[in-house]
C-alpha cells in the first residue's frame, strides 16, 4: 500500500515499511500546493533583495556575506560540494532510505521554500530505488546532517553516488538508468535538501522499532530463566505493579505472566522460594523502565519526523522568513542516549539471569553450568564470557553523546547535538544485545530441557523455536556457531513471532 508523506502522519512503523520493505510512497496533493505556495513567496523575496540566509548569503560563519544575483545561482552548487564531506563506509540502504522519505515530510509542510521539483525528485528516488551512497560518519548533527545529505544532494545534480539494482554506480547513471530526470539546483535548493537532522531522526527510529521488539523477546528469555529456576510467581503478579503505577512495569509483568501460562508453575506443583534474587524479581521493574525509556524516545522521534526541520524557515501565510535552530538534533540525540542506556542495562539484567542458570549454588538444582558432565564438559561455562565481553562494550558505548559538543564553524556553531554519534553507537549497542540475549535464551532452553514438568505454552514454544536452530548441549562443542545462530535468531525475531502466535500479541 502507498504511504503519502504529508508532513504530519509520518510513524516509525510507516517509516519502517519506506526503509525496509520498499514501500511506495506518495506526496500528498496539499503537500504539493503547500510547497508551491511556498517557493513563490521565496521568489518574490528573492527579486525584492530581502536578504534570507543560505539563499542570498553564506552560511554558517559566512552569514553575513551576501551573495550577488550571479553568486546566488551558482552558490547551492558548491554549498553541496562543500558539505559533502563524510568519511567512512556507506550508511546502510534501509538508513538512506529513511532520511530521504523523512526530508520529504519536511518539505510537506511548505516551510522549505525549494523548487517542487526537489521534493518530487526526491520521492522517485525513493520509488524507483535509487539510493546515495552516504559516508555513515561526519555529521554533528547540528545544521543537520549536513555531510551525510549534501552526499545525497548530489543526485540532485547528477553527481554522486548511488545504489540501484544492487549495483553501486555514478549517480548520473543510476538515476538515467531508473528513468529519474536530473532536476539541477536553483536559488535554496541545496540547503533546503540538507538542513535537518535526517539521517539521525531516520536511524533512531529503526532504532526504536527494533528495541521495542527486543525487550519483547527479553520478556520471553526472562519468562524461560523464571520457569527453569523454579521462581516465585508473586513479583509479576498484576496488583504489585498497578500500586507503583509505572506503566512500563505494569506491561512487562502482564507479558511475563503470559508467556508462562500454562505451566506447572502456575499452579503450586513445584516448591519456590518465599523470595528470589533481585534479578528475577525485579525483571519487570528493570524492563518496565526500559519500556518506558523507549516509549518517550518514540515520542520524540516521531515528532520530529513530523515537524519542520529546516533553516531558515519560511511562513507564507505571513510573508514571513525565520532564521533559528530547527535542525539541532539534541530533541533525539538526548532520549535516544537513555534509550540506548536502556538496552544496555536490560541485557546487564539478562546476564544475571543467564549467570543463575549455570552457576551450581544457585540454579535451584540444575547441574553444574548446564553440562551432562560436569567437570569433564564444561557445559555453557564460556557462554557467559561471551555475553560479559559484549555488556563491557555496550556499558562503553552508553556514555552519552548528546554532552560531548565540540563547537565548529569558527564558534558560529558553537554548541552540536553530537546526534549521529548516538545513532551509530545505538546500532552497536542494538547488535549486541541481539547476542546477550540470544545466549541467555539458549541457556534457558537448555536449562528447561533438564527439567520434568509442564512449562507454559509460551515458554515451550520459545523452546521448540531455538531448538530448530541449536541441538540440545549433550557433549561439549564449539559453540560460537550456536552464539551466532542465537543472535540471528534474536535479531529477525523469529522466536517472538512464534511465541505470539501461541499467547497472543506481547504489548
Amino acid at each position: 500500500m502507498t504511504i503519502t508523506l504529508d508532513g504530519s502522519s509520518l510513524t516509525i512503523e510507516k517509516l519502517v515499511a519506506i526503509a525496509r520493505h520498499n514501500e511506495k510512497v506518495e506526496l500528498a496533493p496539499a503537500a504539493l500546493e503547500r510547497i508551491k505556495v511556498c517557493r513563490a513567496m521565496l521568489e518574490e523575496k528573492l527579486a525584492a533583495k530581502e536578504i534570507m540566509y543560505g539563499t542570498n548569503t553564506g552560511i554558517g560563519e559566512f552569514s553575513e556575506v551576501v551573495l550577488s544575483d550571479e553568486q546566488v545561482r551558482e552558490f547551492q552548487k558548491y554549498l553541496i560540494y562543500n558539505h559533502a564531506a563524510g568519511i567512512g563506509e556507506p550508511a546502510p540502504v534501509e538508513y538512506v532510505r529513511a532520511a530521504l522519505a523523512s526530508r520529504i515530510n519536511v518539505h510537506a509542510h511548505g516551510n522549505s521554500g525549494c523548487r517542487p521539483e526537489i521534493t518530487l525528485t526526491l520521492v522517485e528516488m525513493l520509488n524507483k530505488g535509487v539510493t546515495p551512497v552516504v559516508c555513515q560518519k561526519g555529521s554533528v548533527g547540528a545544521s543537520g546532517d549536513l555531510a551525510p545529505m549534501a552526499q545525497a544532494a548530489l543526485l540532485l545534480m547528477g553527481e554522486g553516488e548511488a545504489f540501484y539494482n544492487g549495483e553501486r554506480l555514478p549517480g548520473h547513471e543510476a538515476m538515467r538508468r531508473a528513468g529519474i530526470p536530473i532536476p539541477g539546483l536553483q536559488a535554496r535548493d541545496g540547503l533546503a535538501a540538507i538542513n535537518g537532522s535526517n539521517l539521525l531522526t531516520a536511524m533512531s527510529a529503526i532504532h526504536i522499532y527494533e528495541m521495542e521488539r527486543l525487550l519483547k523477546q527479553a520478556e520471553i528469555a526472562a519468562a524461560m530463566s523464571i520457569e527453569a529456576l523454579l521462581g516465585n510467581l508473586k513479583p509479576y503478579h498484576a496488583k504489585l505493579h498497578e500500586l507503583r503505577g509505572f506503566s512500563g512495569a505494569m506491561t512487562s509483568a502482564r507479558n511475563i505472566m503470559k508467556i508462562i501460562e500454562g505451566s506447572d508453575l502456575t499452579i503450586g506443583r513445584m516448591k519456590t522460594k518465599v523470595q528470589d534474587a533481585y534479578s528475577m524479581r525485579s525483571t519487570p521493574q528493570v524492563i518496565g523502565a526500559a519500556r518506558d525509556a523507549v516509549a518517550y524516545a518514540r515520542s520524540q522521534v516521531e515528532i520530529e519526523l513530523n515537524g519542520v526541520g529546516d533553516n531558515p524557515i519560511f511562513i507564507p501565510e505571513e510573508k514571513l522568513t525565520l532564521t533559528g535552530a530547527n535542525f539541532q538534533g539534541t530533541p533525539v540525540s538526548l532520549p535516544m542516549d537513555m534509550a540506548g542506556a536502556a538496552i544496555t542495562m536490560v541485557c546487564v539484567l539478562s546476564e544475571r539471569r543467564m549467570n543463575r542458570l549455570t552457576n551450581p549454588a544457585l540454579s535451584q538444582g540444575l547441574p553444574d553450568f548446564l553440562a551432562h558432565e560436569p567437570g569433564f564438559y564444561s557445559g555453557m561455562m564460556l557462554s557467559q564470557y561471551t555475553a560479559d565481553h559484549l555488556i563491557v562494550e555496550q556499558r562503553i558505548l552508553s556514555a552519552p553523546a548528546s554532552i560531548q559538543s565540540i563547537p565548529a564553524a569558527a564558534d558560529q556553531e558553537d554548541f552540536v547535538s553530537m546526534g549521529m554519534n548516538t545513532a551509530i553507537k545505538n546500532g552497536q549497542i542494538l547488535d549486541n544485545a541481539y547476542g546477550v540475549i540470544g545466549i541467555e535464551l539458549m541457556a534457558a532452553a537448555q536449562a528447561l530441557d533438564f527439567r520434568e514438568f509442564t512449562p507454559g505454552r509460551g515458554t515451550q514454544k520459545a523452546r521448540e523455536v531455538i531448538r530448530k536452530h541449536v541441538a540440545h548441549l549433550d557433549v561439549d562443542r564449539p559453540l560460537y556457531n550456536d552464539h551466532n545462530a542465537m543472535k540471528e535468531l534474536v535479531k529477525r525475531g523469529e522466536i517472538l513471532d512464534e511465541v505470539e502466535k501461541v499467547v497472543g500479541k506481547l504489548e
